[in-house]
């Protein structure tokens, strides 16, 4: 794949406003995550109650289903620039900003390349997947090579997302889409950190992502955004999902069973669900901290770099210090030992700040994808 430099992007009134592609692109793309969020919850969850599967399942249907969304949104969006390249037009405004790839034969704007090439990845690792199961027959664990590379895959289809509605920040729908878009890398970020696993980490590798990638997308979300109380809509939007997957996943997991026939393992009563448990519930709290963190910043004209930094240190310790608690809460049958919620709070100050670091810096990349 080759690049070249970004191309002409139309800025005239007829263009620079909402058009009905930019919008349908977004959100179908984002649909496409979603779709794929829920799946994963659902396949999960079959694997708490009901044990291993096979390649075709319902809950697996989900998660093809949702980069199949997400790979057919891009490739339109990536025709129609190209399409308006070619015919001398100036491209239009679609979703980051439009670059030349494969020998310059397509136009294709950031966003959905990315986006793309996740979905495109996803198919190829999912013929992986088909061929591992025809060779080991069922799936007992998330960490399989197959499954690694599905969600790496997955992860680049949520950042493509998150790069389109950052490229239309300036219109309501850009940011309302932002504030649905990070809540959901941030609830699927820590899960290819599975792969980690095999390593036998003194802290469970999943830990770790929650304590890393929850600080860096929240302090991302509020930069980007640069309003009051955007990192507050980030951890209610968080919540929203929590309570929705909290609800579905069990109740999916059990009808589609009873469907097929299958009963469901001995002893859940009281078991929470499995990806829901693990999305940070007190966000909220640390998302609080990054707002007063910003305000300072508004009001006293601080540096922004800096608190950008202090607000991912502040994260990364409140996330630390409350998801080991929300684990002991939520877990009745195991606990987490005080010397274990120390170390993951402690672990909080340096991935904080490197989660600070990151933010900031991604902060600064994602307008230049924007198109003006």
């Amino acid at each position: 794949m080759s690049t070249a430099a970004p191309v002409e992007v139309d800025t005239g009134p007829e263009i620079s406003n909402d058009t009905t592609a930019a919008r349908v692109g977004a959100w179908g793309v984002l649909l496409g995550t979603a779709v794929t969020l829920i799946g994963l919850s659902w396949d999960i969850e079959w694997h708490d109650e009901v044990g291993p599967d096979t390649f075709f399942t319902l809950p697996h249907l989900f998660l093809y289903s949702g980069s199949a969304i997400s790979g057919f949104v891009s490739l339109a969006m990536v025709l129609i620039a190209t399409s308006a390249q070619r015919a001398g037009r100036p491209v239009p405004r679609l979703g980051g900003t439009p670059i030349r790839v494969f020998g310059s034969n397509l136009t294709a704007p950031l966003g959905y390349m990315i986006a793309g090439a996740g979905a495109a990845l996803f198919l190829l690792y999912g013929l992986l997947d088909l061929e591992w199961h025809s060779i080991y027959g069922f799936d007992a664990v998330l960490n399989t090579p197959s499954h690694v590379a599905l969600f790496l895959s997955i992860l680049l289809t949520m950042i493509g997302s998150i790069i389109v509605f950052a490229a239309h920040r300036d219109h309501r729908w850009g940011r309302i889409g932002i504030v649905v878009a990070i809540p959901i890398l941030i609830t699927f970020a820590p899960i290819p950190t599975n792969a980690l696993n095999n390593l036998h980490l003194p802290v469970d590798p999943t830990i770790l992502g929650i304590v890393g990638f929850g600080p860096m997308l929240l302090t991302l979300g509020a930069a980007l955004l640069a309003r009051a109380g955007a990192a507050i809509a980030i951890a209610v939007s968080l919540g929203a999902m929590q309570a929705f997957l909290w609800w579905f996943s069990p109740w999916a997991a059990k009808v589609y069973a009873s469907a097929i026939g299958l009963p469901l393992r001995d002893g859940l009563t009281g078991r929470p669900p499995g990806l829901p448990a693990m999305m940070p519930m007190f966000l909220i709290i640390a998302a609080v901290a990054v707002e007063g963190l910003f305000w300072l910043a508004r009001t006293r004209g601080l540096d922004a770099r800096k608190i950008v930094l202090v607000a991912g240190a502040v994260t990364g310790v409140i996330i630390g210090m409350t998801f080991p608690l929300q684990l002991n809460l939520v877990r009745a049958t195991s606990h987490i030992a005080l010397g274990d919620i120390v170390t993951i709070t402690l672990l909080g100050i340096p991935l904080g700040l490197l989660a600070g670091f990151l933010g900031g810096r991604f902060t600064t990349m994602l307008p230049a994808t924007k198109e003006v």
